[in-house]
């Protein structure tokens, strides 16, 4: 099994499939790589690359805190470990915001951004709920009750449902505790303005408590932003909506992504 190593000797587990354009996936905690599965068609035209971000999944923590600044360096392991100079990164959901610090931490390393469900601050009294309620079940060690809420909401197959509920038990819940509060308070909306690489955003139909996001992004980033919304999907875009995003992504890398890479 592949792993890189962040400078803490902490074991990052990721996988890569493909060639072409490399894609890298970050997902929200406690999912693992397991939430971009569905993707996997994506490797007929593109590198695709998928990890478990440290205390998740099969990935390690050596850390006491976890911090933005160390997840970052852990996806950086990974991107020199499989040997790539600049990748998409796509993330989804709090997995955006991560996404978000690696692009303004390592632009030179980033060709691109997608975001599915993505926000650049949590402002609203919904999203803000959320996170506490995911920091309270960490608190409280519930890993069973997150893995059942998580997995049926993500899933339309027993199979699976079942893959995801195990993947979720695996989390280190103190590792999650730490990440729920990281991504409660992230803020990149000062920074948006720094972003130089072309930004697709995509937004379920009916995930109306993340809409309001999009003003942002269009008022901060400077360079092109894209934004995609998928009729009647909610919040589980990778998941639920994975034909349709395939598309989106592989569209968007086609036509604004290469042609970005060959003019520069």
């Amino acid at each position: 099994m592949p792993f890189a190593n962040h400078p803490d000797t902490t074991a990052i587990y990721y996988e890569t499939y493909g060639d072409g354009t490399p894609i890298l996936f970050i997902h929200p905690p406690a999912m693992g790589h397991v939430t971009f599965k569905r993707q996997r068609p994506l490797a007929d035209e593109f590198q695709m690359i998928t990890m478990d971000l440290r205390g998740n999944g099969r990935s390690e923590n050596k850390a006491d805190k976890i911090t933005m600044t160390l997840i970052v360096e852990d996806i950086l392991a990974v991107v020199n470990e499989v040997g790539v100079e600049q990748v998409v990164i796509c993330g989804y959901s709090n997995g955006g915001s991560i996404a978000q610090e690696f692009a303004l931490s390592y632009p030179n390393r980033v060709v691109g951004i997608i975001l599915c469900g993505g926000f650049s601050e949590v402002n609203s009294f919904l999203l803000q709920n959320e996170f506490r309620l995911g920091i309270y079940a960490a608190e409280f060690k519930l890993m069973k009750l997150m893995a059942f809420a998580l997995s049926s909401a993500h899933s339309r197959s027993k199979l699976f449902r079942m893959e995801l509920d195990d993947y979720v038990k695996k989390t280190d819940p103190e590792v999650l505790r730490h990440m729920y509060n990281e991504g409660l308070h992230y803020k990149s909306t000062n920074r948006l303005h720094e972003i130089t690489v072309p930004l697709l955003l995509v937004y379920g139909g009916k995930d109306h408590y993340v809409h309001h996001y999009q003003k942002i992004f269009l008022e901060k980033v400077k360079t092109d932003v894209d934004i995609v919304y998928i009729s009647n999907a909610k919040h589980q875009i990778p998941t639920k909506y994975s034909n349709e995003l395939n598309k989106i992504i592989s569209n968007f890398i086609k036509k604004k992504i290469e042609i970005h890479v060959n003019n520069l």
